[in-house]
C-alpha cells in the first residue's frame, strides 16, 4: 500500500477507537449527574431542604451543619413520636430551622458566675448617730509623773516626793453624735461622754475623790474591724479630802479641785450591744492655785491601765446611712 493509503487507514482506525471512549466518558458524566440530582428531587418532594455545610477551617478548624428542616413535613408519624432529644437544649428547633451550635445564647452573659460581693460593714450597726450607751470604767493608776504642761506655765518639770496611786471608778453615759465618716485612718465617729466618778486613793495623803466629768472620744472605725482604737479626753470638777490645810506637806491645798483625763486604747465589740475596752489613762487633779498663797498647789499626776464595759441602751440598733 502507498503511504497515503496507510495514513488514511490509520486515521480511520483512530476515529473508530476514540468514539467508544467519548461515548463512555459522556455516559459516566450523565449517570453521575443523575446520582446527584435524584436525591435532591426526592428531597424537594418530601419538603426537605439540603444541608448547608459551613466551615471555618482558617480561624478555628471547625465545621458546622445548618439544616433548614420543617419537622412537620417529615414523614415519620405524629410529632409525639419524635424523640425527646430533638429540639432540646444545645440543638433547639424553631420554625425557621436549627440553631447554630456556635451562636451564643442571648442569656449567656446573665449565666456567668459573678465574683463574691464585699461584706457589709457590721460596724455601722454599732457606731451611728444618736446611739446611747452606758459605760463603766475602772483604772489602776500607780505611775507618778510631773505635770506635762509645766513647760508652758514656766514651772520646773519636777516630780514631788509624795507619791499617789488612784483607782478611779467611772460610770458614763455615751452619746454618739454622728455616723461613721471621714477617709482612711481618720474614718470613724465621735461620742460625747457625761461621767460621774468615785476615786479611791490607796496611796497618798488623801483617801477619796469625787468628780463630775464631760469628755469627747474619737472612735477610729474601719470596715469590719471588731477591735476599734480610740482616743479621748475628759475634764471636770471634783472634791477631795484635802490634807494640805492639815499640815501634810505636798498634799492638796483645798477640797475643791479640777480634774482632767486623757487616754487611748481599743474597744472590742462582741455585738452591737456589748463591748469591752482597755487602754492607758492619765489623770490630773489640782486646784489651779486657788488655795495659794495660803496653801501651795502641788496637784496629782498619775497614769496607768484603764478597763471598761459598754452596753447599748437600745436592744435593736439603728442602721446608719452607708
Amino acid at each position: 500500500m502507498t503511504p497515503f493509503s496507510l495514513g488514511r487507514a490509520y486515521l480511520a482506525l483512530s476515529n473508530t477507537t476514540k468514539k467508544p471512549r467519548k461515548i463512555t466518558f459522556v455516559s459516566a458524566v450523565w449517570f453521575a449527574s443523575l446520582a446527584v440530582l435524584a436525591p435532591l428531587a426526592n428531597a424537594q418532594q418530601s419538603g426537605y431542604q439540603p444541608a448547608n455545610f459551613t466551615c471555618d477551617w482558617l480561624n478555628s478548624g471547625y465545621c458546622s451543619v445548618r439544616s433548614d428542616c420543617n419537622l412537620n413535613s417529615i414523614n415519620h408519624g405524629p410529632l409525639e413520636s419524635i424523640p425527646d432529644n430533638v429540639g432540646s437544649a444545645g440543638s433547639e428547633a424553631s420554625m425557621g430551622g436549627w440553631e447554630d451550635s456556635r451562636t451564643p445564647s442571648p442569656n449567656a452573659n446573665a449565666n456567668k458566675i459573678s465574683g463574691p460581693s464585699p461584706l457589709p460593714d457590721f460596724n455601722r450597726d454599732i457606731y451611728y448617730r444618736n446611739k446611747l450607751e452606758l459605760s463603766f470604767d475602772v483604772g489602776w493608776l500607780p505611775i507618778n509623773i510631773p505635770f506635762p504642761f509645766d513647760v508652758f506655765e514656766g514651772d520646773p518639770y519636777n516630780l514631788y516626793p509624795l507619791r499617789y496611786t488612784l483607782v478611779p471608778i467611772i460610770a458614763s453615759l455615751r452619746w454618739h453624735i454622728d455616723d461613721v465618716g471621714s477617709p482612711w485612718i481618720l474614718r470613724g465617729n465621735w461620742d460625747v461622754t457625761a461621767s460621774g466618778s468615785i476615786t479611791a486613793i490607796p496611796r497618798g495623803a488623801e483617801t477619796r475623790y469625787f468628780s463630775y466629768d464631760m469628755g469627747l472620744r474619737r472612735n477610729l472605725v474601719h470596715p469590719n474591724w471588731r477591735t476599734v482604737p480610740y482616743i479621748e479626753i475628759r475634764a471636770g470638777l471634783g472634791s477631795i479630802d484635802a490634807k494640805g490645810p492639815l499640815g501634810v506637806y505636798y498634799a492638796q491645798g483645798q477640797n475643791f479641785t479640777f480634774t482632767m483625763n486623757m487616754g487611748a486604747g481599743a474597744r472590742y465589740n462582741f455585738n452591737p450591744r456589748y463591748a469591752i475596752s482597755a487602754g492607758l489613762n492619765w489623770m490630773h487633779i489640782s486646784n489651779n492655785n486657788l488655795s495659794a498663797p495660803q496653801y501651795s498647789n502641788y496637784g496629782i499626776n498619775v497614769y496607768g491601765p484603764m478597763f471598761g464595759l459598754d452596753i447599748a441602751l437600745r436592744k435593736h440598733s439603728r442602721h446608719s446611712d452607708p
